[in-house]
């Protein structure tokens, strides 16, 4: 079983960059997408449901915004929108489907960097993120949850750590919300699980400013992170740095799961 997530920074940019050409080659069974800054009407039917693949979206209200997807090789049998929070959902940051016994969820965490109130209300879906992390922990199903976290974990997860302690995204309080996810909920970080000392070439992220991608100045920020029994079937994992469909990269988990 092969699960994709990228961040696609505009599911239309990504679309005119090449990204429905790679994805076809590809052989995923599950691809996670996060802001799609986009709505229904705005998706041409490949955008939709590419070949051989349903399509499921949890779209933002504001247009040009926001808004995750899963493209799934399967049917899902149950399809959850949103984490009952009206400020939450409305931004499109949460889509679960169901196949079976597993679960896959595309999840969008804010960015605070644009500020202290957005800090504030990232922080604020962190709270709330966290028990509900905690009951799909506790499910007995296996469960992934890929996506966007706007959070480098450890400071070998971003190249100039030592600058950006004070950042958006590196923050002492950020960095232990994700330290308790895996710790005290037992959740795994399938990128750490498999190459635990990884560091320029684990980067999923680069800024659009100066020469942040030709140099390499990254971070990981984009995670597949699941239940200890689903995480134990990961055999590989890759970051696909060959083409540009967005300023993150597609990260790429195989597992032996058969469904």
């Amino acid at each position: 079983m092969r699960i994709i997530s990228i961040n696609l920074n505009g599911i239309r940019s990504a679309d005119r960059k090449g990204f429905y050409d790679w994805l076809c080659a590809q052989n995923a069974d599950f691809v996670c997408l996060q802001e799609l800054k986009a709505q229904a009407a705005d998706l041409t039917a490949t955008m939709a449901n590419p070949t051989g693949y349903h399509g499921y979206f949890h779209y933002a209200e504001k247009k040009g915004y926001s808004g995750v997807g899963i493209y799934s090789k399967l049917p899902a049998e149950t399809i959850i929108t949103g984490l009952g929070y009206a400020d939450i959902d409305s931004e499109g940051r949460y889509l679960e489907i169901r196949v079976k016994n597993l679960s896959v969820i595309s999840l969008y965490l804010p960015s605070g960097s644009s500020g202290e109130q957005r800090q504030a209300i990232k922080f604020s879906v962190m709270d709330r993120l966290y028990p509900h992390l905690a009951q799909l922990r506790a499910s007995g199903r296996h469960v992934i949850v890929c996506g966007d976290w706007n959070i480098a974990h450890q400071a070998i997860d971003l190249k100039n750590w030592r600058g950006n302690k004070k950042n958006s995204g590196f923050l002492p309080e950020e960095r232990a919300w994700i330290g308790k996810i895996l710790g005290e909920q037992g959740w795994v970080d399938v990128h750490r699980y498999l190459e635990p000392d990884a560091t320029e070439s684990c980067y999923t992220w680069w800024s659009n400013r100066g020469q942040a991608w030709t140099k390499n100045v990254g971070w990981r920020i984009d995670y597949q992170i699941a239940t200890p029994t689903l995480a134990n079937t990961a055999s590989k994992v890759s970051v696909y740095k060959l083409e540009r469909f967005s300023d993150h990269a597609p990260l790429i988990v195989d597992y032996a799961l058969t469904l």
